[in-house]
């Protein structure tokens, strides 16, 4: 089973390349972040004559996730809990029927910017609540991909320039310190478990000549519960989708799963 997250910055901006990365790729389950649509404005349409089954979680103009899988759905929620009061759209959450069942969980963590500030006091009490939520699952034992753009710069081998990443939400220390703590608890960066190299990216700034010269940074994470870590074979980045017609400034991250 392949299963890719993918921050496609707009749904409708994006949809032929988001239809040609699919007919090339043919992933089985995507996890969909920043589709900037309302749930009944997605084009579903397109989707399902590819034998994908639809499920999002929109809001008009911002954020925005959704799941496109080849298999059945169920029980499928939207919404971290944690605040009742939250109301933007970075969180789906399914499970998908086959020989054996998987929880899928998208997100889309906040950005932080401008830090310190609210914005930066939201990204953290989310990454609390994520953190909550993931000791919930793991007490469940059974398998889950946690996948998405988390806006978190983990270590300075991922970003080709740390050093301008220093004062930002996405690198300061209280943010690598929330993610550790959810890695910690026992998930496994798919693509660390795979690839221990530095320069591969996920994310390339449309500003600045950015991609021309691989300014990336590494925002987009799998990341996988025991159950689901023993079942990985291998986990990839499709970075060369990003220097394509009218591309999304992230790319694609996929892991492969003997389910």
């Amino acid at each position: 089973m392949k299963i890719a997250s993918f921050n496609i910055n707009g749904i409708k901006a994006r949809l032929p390349a988001l239809l040609d990365w699919l007919d090339e790729a043919q992933p089985d389950i995507v996890l969909m972040q920043e589709i900037k649509s309302v749930d009944e404005g997605f084009p579903q349409e397109p989707f399902e004559e590819r034998g994908y089954h639809v499920e999002t979680h929109g809001q008009k103009s911002f954020n925005g996730v959704g799941i496109l899988s080849k298999l059945p759905l169920e029980d499928v929620t939207r919404g971290l809990p944690g605040d009742d009061t939250d109301e933007q759209a970075r969180w789906i959450e399914a499970t998908v029927v086959g020989d054996s069942a998987l929880r899928l969980c998208g997100l889309y963590l906040p950005n932080g910017n401008p830090a310190p500030g609210p914005k930066y006091d939201y990204k953290l009490a989310w990454m609390t609540r994520l953190e909550a939520r993931a000791r919930d699952l793991l007490a469940q034992e059974e398998p889950f991909v946690m996948a998405g753009d988390y806006n978190i710069i983990p270590q300075d081998e991922d970003a080709k320039r740390p050093e301008v990443w220093q004062t930002d939400a996405l690198a300061l220390p209280q943010s690598r310190a929330a993610f550790r703590r959810l890695v910690n608890l026992g998930l496994t960066d798919a693509f660390r478990a795979t690839n221990q190299a530095a320069g591969h990216y996920t994310f390339w700034d449309y500003q600045a000549g950015a991609w021309n010269r691989d300014d990336g940074i590494r925002i987009d994470h799998v990341l996988l519960s025991p159950q689901a870590a023993d079942r990985l074979t291998g986990c990839g980045i499709d970075k060369e989708i990003r220097d394509r017609e009218k591309p999304s400034d992230h790319v694609p991250i996929w892991v492969e799963m003997d389910i």
